[in-house]
This record gives C-alpha cells, sequence and structure tokens, in this order.
C-alpha cells in the first residue's frame, strides 16, 4: 500500500462544476458524480459498520487494573460519534474519500495490553498522547525521519502479527480456543474448545460465521464481514430463543424492547492525561505509546496512499494531495478517539469499497459520517450481537492483515528472523509491545553481527534499547532496589 503509484491522467473534456458543493469538492473535477459520491459513501459505511459492533466487545470484553469494564452502550455510541464526527472533517478538510473510525489492532492495544497496567482513564489518556504525538510528527515534519527509521519489511511484519493476535483474540472469545489451567498437568497451553472437544450451540454459530464470512469475501462481496455478522446475530436470536443455552458469555442474543435509544455520552471525556504514569513505569509508558504511534502511524501512511492510488488522485511525482493536512486530521482523530474512551481512531483501507462505487471526494464521507450519526440512535439493537457471531470478522481481519507477509523477502535472514520473530511473540505472548520489541532488538543484533551497523538508524538504536530495558525490567529493578 505504501508504494507509490503513478499518477493516472484525468479524463479530458471534464464538465464544469455546477454548484458550489461541486466546486468545493472538485466532484465534476476529479470525474466524479453526486449520485456516485452517494453510492462510495452507503458502500464504505457497510464494508466498515462492523466497528460498531466489534469494538464494544473488543474494549467491552477487557478489565482494567482495578477490574472496571466499560459499558457496551456507551462504548458504541462513542464508536459512533468519533467515526461520524471525524469522517465528515476528514471529507471537508482534506477532501479525500477516506473515512475513520476506532482501528482495529489499535483496539487490542489498549483493551489488552495497556489496560491491564492502569485504569481506563489513565489507558485512554496514553491514546490522547500518542495522537497529539503523530500531530507533532506531521507538523514538525518528523513523518519521514521515522519513516525511514524502521526497514518496510519490519512494518509488514507487525501488521502481519497484529493479525495473527486479532484472529487469536477471536478464536478465544469464541470459545473456540481456551487455556488449559497449569494445575491440568497437559503439554500444550491451549486446547479445542472447552474440553478438547467443541459443544454447544454457540461455537456452532461461530462455526458457521467464519465459514459464511470467508466464502463471502472469497466471492469478493461487498460488505462481507457485516452481511455475517448480521446473519449470525439472526441466527443467534433464533437459536437462544428454540435451545437451551447455557451461556453466550459477555452477550446473550435477545430481541431488545426499543430499537432506538437516547444515545450514552457517559464516556466524553473520561479520560487522565498523565495518569498512566502513576501506574507503571515511565519506560513502561513511552513504550506503550510507541506501540500506539507505530501501529496508527504507518498503517495511516499506507492506507492513504493506496486509497488515493485506487482513486486516481495521486500528482504526477505520486503524492497525496495535501498530505501533511490529511495525516493531521488522522492524528486529530486518535486524539478525539482517546478522548470518547471509543480507542485511536484512524482511517480505514475498506473506504475502498466507496472509491469502487465511483466516490472520489470528501463529498462521499458526509454520507458515511451521516449514516454513523445515524448509529448513534440504534445501539439496542447494535449490543444484541453476541461474541459468537462478531468473533468471525476477527479471524476474517485477521486473514487480511496476514496478506502483507508476501511482501517480506524470506532469503534474507537479516530482515527474515526479525519478522518472524515479530510475528510469532504477538500472538504467542497475547502482547503486540512485545513482538514489536522482539523484532526490533533482533534487526539491530544482527546488523551489528554482520558488521552492517551503521545501516541502522539511530532512531531505531534508541528504541532497541528502551525494549531492552523493558524486557529486562524485573532484574533492573530488583538491582536498583525499586522491589
Amino acid at each position: 500500500m505504501s508504494e507509490t503509484h503513478k499518477a493516472v491522467e484525468r479524463p479530458e473534456g471534464t464538465p464544469p462544476a455546477t454548484s458550489g458543493v461541486d466546486r468545493f469538492f472538485k466532484i465534476s473535477e476529479r470525474g466524479s458524480t453526486v449520485g456516485r459520491e452517494i453510492r462510495g459513501g452507503f458502500a464504505t459505511f457497510f464494508t466498515m459498520a462492523y466497528i460498531l459492533v466489534l469494538n464494544p466487545i473488543i474494549l467491552g470484553s477487557a478489565k482494567d487494573k482495578f477490574g472496571e469494564t466499560l459499558d457496551p452502550v456507551q462504548l458504541t455510541t462513542a464508536t459512533a460519534l468519533v467515526a461520524a464526527v471525524m469522517t465528515v472533517i476528514m471529507g471537508v478538510g482534506g477532501n479525500l474519500p477516506l473515512a475513520l473510525a476506532a482501528g482495529l489492532g489499535l483496539n487490542a492495544v489498549v483493551a489488552f495490553q495497556i489496560a491491564p497496567l492502569m485504569s481506563w482513564d489513565d489507558a485512554m489518556g496514553l491514546v490522547v498522547l500518542e495522537g497529539l504525538l503523530i500531530c507533532v510528527l506531521v507538523v514538525t515534519g518528523l513523518r519521514e525521519a521515522v519513516m525511514h527509521a524502521i526497514p518496510q519489511p519490519l512494518k509488514q511484519a507487525i501488521s502481519v502479527g497484529i493479525g495473527l493476535f486479532i484472529a487469536f483474540i477471536g478464536f478465544v472469545d469464541a470459545g473456540f480456543v481456551s487455556r488449559i489451567p497449569d494445575a491440568a498437568n497437559t503439554t500444550v497451553p491451549v486446547q479445542l474448545g472447552g474440553t478438547g472437544n467443541l459443544t454447544g450451540w454457540p461455537i456452532l454459530v461461530f462455526c458457521l460465521g467464519v465459514l459464511l464470512t470467508v466464502g463471502l469475501l472469497a466471492r469478493k462481496v461487498k460488505g462481507a464481514i457485516l452481511i455475517s455478522i448480521v446473519v449470525m446475530t439472526l441466527v443467534a436470536l433464533v437459536i437462544n430463543s428454540l435451545a437451551d443455552v447455557k451461556s453466550w458469555g459477555l452477550t446473550t442474543p435477545e430481541w431488545p424492547e426499543k430499537l432506538v435509544d437516547t444515545p450514552d455520552f457517559g464516556l466524553l471525556g473520561q479520560f487522565s492525561l498523565f495518569g498512566a504514569f502513576g501506574e507503571t513505569t515511565v519506560i513502561t509508558v513511552v513504550l506503550l505509546v510507541f506501540t500506539l504511534v507505530l501501529s496508527d502511524f504507518f498503517d495511516t501512511m499506507g492506507t492513504v496512499v493506496g486509497i488515493s492510488a485506487e482513486a486516481n488522485l495521486l500528482d504526477e511525482e505520486g503524492k497525496v494531495p495535501d498530505l501533511g493536512r490529511v495525516l493531521l486530521i488522522d492524528g486529530a482523530a486518535a486524539v478525539a478517539g482517546g478522548a470518547a474512551s471509543s480507542s485511536s481512531a484512524t482511517s480505514y483501507i475498506e473506504s475502498a469499497a466507496g472509491v469502487g462505487e465511483g466516490a472520489r471526494t470528501g463529498f462521499s464521507n458526509l454520507v458515511t459520517g451521516g449514516l454513523f450519526a445515524l448509529a448513534l440512535f440504534l445501539t439496542p439493537l447494535l449490543t444484541i450481537v453476541p461474541l459468537q457471531a462478531a468473533a468471525p470478522a476477527l479471524v476474517a481481519v485477521g486473514f487480511l492483515m496476514m496478506t502483507q507477509v508476501k511482501h517480506i523477502d524470506w532469503d534474507k535472514y537479516e530482515i527474515a528472523i526479525p519478522a518472524f520473530l515479530t510475528i510469532a511473540v504477538m500472538p504467542f505472548t497475547y502482547s503486540i509491545t512485545n513482538g514489536i520489541g522482539a523484532g526490533f532488538v533482533a534487526y539491530v543484533v544482527i546488523k551489528a553481527v554482520l558488521g552492517r551497523a551503521k545501516e541502522v538508524h539511530w532512531l531505531l538504536w534508541g528504541t532497541s534499547a528502551l525494549f531492552l530495558v523493558y524486557f529486562a525490567i524485573d532484574p533492573i529493578e530488583q538491582i536498583l532496589g525499586v522491589k
């Protein structure tokens, strides 16, 4: 996605703008029409609306350091609000058909890596800090320095590792895979189902959901993930009404008393900007923020360039129009996500669905943002989705992120070994941070062993040093007498 694409010539004889809206968004100038933009806006929404279900499930299923959880209804409201507002701002300010919402992968970092170390307010404060840091990087021009510091294969490995991590979360949340207690004295840490076998109606819903999702993806059906979630939720509702199901987990598929309700904005503003520094070590906080920045910043770069290329919007030098403004808005979206407790918001590659329907301008974002705003009033309907109906989407997203593995040169050990460690350590340790750290440390060590230490950017050396301290924090604390 981050490769430079050759600019495509615009069609000659483009009709003149017919209205102020047309001139503002350059609809005719970019060879589009209002009708295409509207269709594109709908397509983008329906291909990414699954985040309204998945984000509350991912964040809502995790507990912070004090055992507190976030309310699913409030999470749904916050997710929809941030997506609506930031998508519209990107449309008006960046004039790209690029929608934004809570980032998958990023929310996993917040839920399973950051929250267990501190309170939810402190965790969301780190998300705000991450967004502010991205904005600073964009404004100061340090974006290029950070981009060049990390080799492209390692960036791709990070995406692959996060994909496997997300898929693993999906299998575990659905009950398809479960942890075997140490007391069992078995030779494996996880098993199939709860007893080594797949049992119960909820597992059947998950398995059918996976088959339906992959089938729709293979057929290249637009909105495949959302369709699967909706269909399997309906199946779960029927099963729950007819069968004796002991437990569905966190969410039971029961039809709500009302479909429309007033949005609950209770999570807005519930963040502590520097509270994390009082809950864990400064080094840990720095590494957690770095993990968020890395995941968010580089994913955005690839997404922005890819969507712009697909829409034939790159200039003669292969550059994105108004890239600085677009990246600044994306950084602001991260700030907004943290401030609303919906996790970091970022640009969505699913925007390609809207481009495929003809969207070429930010006008389509007004449609997509409007639909997210409408979803604010449908939270009762969106909170009946059980984990078993939504988890197949995590498996599917894991597959999509896994496809980046083909870009890694596995014949070059200096890249292949760090990439492998990055990919493997994430799901095996249930930690995105650990995976990134293992990859970075291995990369600089191998370069040094090969006598090519000068090829490593100083920023990568500094980050790897932080990771070494991170991994050795326990003996270091003992030496310093901290504990």
